[in-house]
């Protein structure tokens, strides 16, 4: 977090915090559309501490959701705080399971809420109150994509090898689609019904290949099945990070010591995804 996010972040906090219990949870009459929407996170213990914070924001949305799905894993059911639970209602609910890869966040939603629209975000951030309505406005004018506030551009080389993510640049351009776009979860996901390829949800298989990287694995599912992805027309300011949330070790693992483009190399691997720098994203039919 950059020092001068601090009085932001603080004031942000401090906003959310004297919202009422009742003034978050009684909105469901401010609902004007008619798309079911599922908001979809997961979260680690060092964040558990602060994670109320991210679901107040959730719930201050200018487009209320038809609900918000926590999945945490069953340990942590004794560790929650009362600034969370204190939050659980019709519209917000805690999901335990067994799982701690960061991939639960969409994958179990995926098949508990067949047929919903599905946003995903992080649970270290707090999110402005237009950020689901700007995705919302770009899936209705594409609703068959995957729509991002963030994303990057999967590189080649000129020999046509996958570069370090490093050198993946973040896209600038608005309401842009290419092929090698890949989303950035941390901005939030927006996954139509139906935009992913059917092994997204095996468990086995996204650990071998992408263990560490749940974008990837989400990337490579929505172009097996033939979904564009498109930056949105209006990403917004970026989310604001939470005072004293704690990162993981994915940032160093897979940036630092380049796990992402080991893992997407795995991913196009196994299913004979090949890359060109003339025409983006190749693959066999399967």
């Amino acid at each position: 977090m950059k020092l001068k996010e601090y009085p932001k972040s603080f004031f942000r906090a401090r906003q959310l915090k004297s919202k009422s219990l009742k003034s978050l949870k009684c909105r469901v009459d401010v609902v004007e559309h008619s798309i079911p929407v599922i908001i979809s996170l997961t979260s680690i213990p060092q964040r558990l501490k602060y994670i109320h914070l991210t679901i107040r924001s959730l719930l201050c949305q200018d487009y209320a959701a038809q609900k918000i799905v926590l999945w945490l894993n069953e340990d942590l059911r004794e560790k929650l705080s009362k600034s969370l639970t204190d939050l659980v209602h019709d519209r917000f609910e805690i999901i335990f399971n067994d799982h701690f890869s960061s991939h639960r966040k969409l994958v179990f939603a995926l098949d508990q809420y067949k047929g919903s629209l599905i946003v995903t975000c992080d649970d270290d951030l707090m999110y402005d109150a237009t950020w689901l309505g700007r995705l919302m406005f770009d899936h209705k004018r594409f609703p068959s994509a995957v729509i991002a506030h963030e994303c990057r551009e999967i590189m080649l080389g000129m020999d046509q090898k996958l570069l370090p993510y490093q050198q993946w640049p973040t896209i600038k351009a608005t309401d842009y689609s290419h092929v090698n776009l890949l989303p950035i979860g941390y901005g939030g996901v927006l996954y139509p019904a139906g935009a992913l390829f059917a092994d997204v949800t095996k468990r086995d298989l996204y650990m071998e290949l992408a263990p560490k990287a749940d974008d990837l694995w989400f990337k490579a599912m929505s172009f097996l099945n033939g979904t564009s992805v498109r930056r949105s027309s209006n990403p917004g300011a970026k989310p604001m990070p939470i005072i004293g949330a704690k990162g993981s070790s994915l940032a160093k693992t897979n940036i630092l010591q380049d796990g992402n483009r080991i893992q997407w190399q795995a991913i196009c691997d196994h299913y004979q995804i090949k890359l060109d720098n003339g025409s983006g994203v190749k693959a066999r039919n399967i």
